[in-house]
């Protein structure tokens, strides 16, 4: 029997709130070369992003990738940079969802929910906000990574690094996961009413709207993950939503690397045929997205749509990621909240 008196007793104090955290990709500190090669080596160390043998990739990445990309890298990031804050974008809109999301669930849940963010890359880091939480007196932790589809590279490594935090603890949270939400009727309609408010503002609607995701080796979806599947999902809903013909909405895939085939078609290759097909006018979103970032601003309004611009095309209207409105946030908190069943009482 443990005594009353017990260091565990004193040092270890619950006070059953539960913790709620959105998950994100992450983002360097700065656009250094050495924060720069820092978050790379991060992200492309991870096995669930490349997959392959350590002993092949390891020195690829250490002696070439990382001595080159950096610079590169870092260019494109200081094209989208937050000045103002110094911080990636994707750093700032995910704060800012989070403030949101914790308004909500205060008004909804009072003193008894903690709400915080955390990246899978960078900072702030999974491990920390997990402790930070557990000290605040979460003894059970909701964790949301915000992808809509499901990918092991993306919804699984992020639960894999919450997952490596607890394997570190004595007294662990109870811990849940939030389920891919690609079907989710809010999220749908979220993605609807933003193609919505887009056209609104156009004086002609656009020849055709792609829905560009970012993609993965064919041989990740051929071992099992279900990505693919979720992304033609989410294009389908959407269109029956907007009550568009199957010709008025495609669907792509950005942001390849490496020498495997990946997803196709590629979004950078498909704008261009669209252009040299006839269609002068694009419209493009990225439901994979929840945020707008790098491959949103930089990759899809520059790369891709130059691509566009001299194929042929006249016309590039860019749709943003759903971010931090109302609806998006409004999303989250109602997802978070169901997922929340049996752990909270509603004021």
């Amino acid at each position: 029997m443990i005594p009353e008196s017990s260091p565990t007793a004193q040092t270890h104090p619950s006070s059953g709130k539960v913790g709620v955290i959105i998950s994100n990709l992450g983002t360097p500190d700065d656009t250094g070369y050495w924060s720069m090669r820092r978050y790379l080596n991060e992200f492309l160390s991870d096995q669930r992003v490349i997959d392959y043998p350590r002993w092949k990739w390891q020195p690829l990445l250490q002696l070439i990738i990382l001595s080159k990309r950096p610079f590169s890298s870092g260019k494109a990031y200081r094209s989208v940079w937050n000045n103002d804050l110094n911080e990636g974008p994707l750093l700032t809109i995910t704060r800012d969802q989070c403030i949101g999301l914790r308004n909500r669930l205060g008004a909804a849940l009072g003193d008894q929910i903690e709400v915080d963010f955390c990246m899978r890359y960078g900072n702030p880091s999974t491990k920390d906000v997990i402790e930070g939480l557990k000290a605040k007196g979460c003894d059970r932790i909701l964790f949301f990574p915000l992808y809509p589809q499901y990918a092991a590279a993306t919804t699984a490594t992020a639960n894999d690094q919450a997952f490596r935090t607890l394997m570190e603890m004595n007294w662990q949270p109870a811990i849940r996961t939030v389920p891919a939400y690609f079907n989710d009727p809010m999220y749908i309609q979220a993605l609807a009413n933003s193609v919505k408010a887009a056209y609104a503002k156009l004086d002609s609607k656009p020849d055709i709207l792609v829905t560009s995701y970012h993609g993965v080796p064919i041989r990740y979806i051929t071992e099992g993950d279900p990505y693919h599947d979720h992304c033609q999902a989410t294009t389908h809903l959407l269109r029956e939503k907007l009550g568009w013909q199957e010709s008025d909405i495609t669907i792509t895939f950005q942001s390849q690397f490496g020498p495997e085939e990946w997803l196709k078609p590629y979004t950078v290759e498909e704008v261009a045929r669209l252009a040299k097909a006839g269609k002068k006018h694009l419209a493009i979103m990225a439901p994979a997205f929840s945020s707008d970032c790098l491959e949103t601003l930089e990759e899809i309004k520059e790369e891709i749509k130059d691509s566009f611009i001299t194929a042929g095309g006249e016309r590039f209207t860019y749709i943003p990621c759903l971010n931090a409105t109302n609806e998006h946030v409004d999303m989250i908190a109602d997802i978070a909240l169901r997922e929340l069943q049996g752990w909270v009482k509603l004021l």
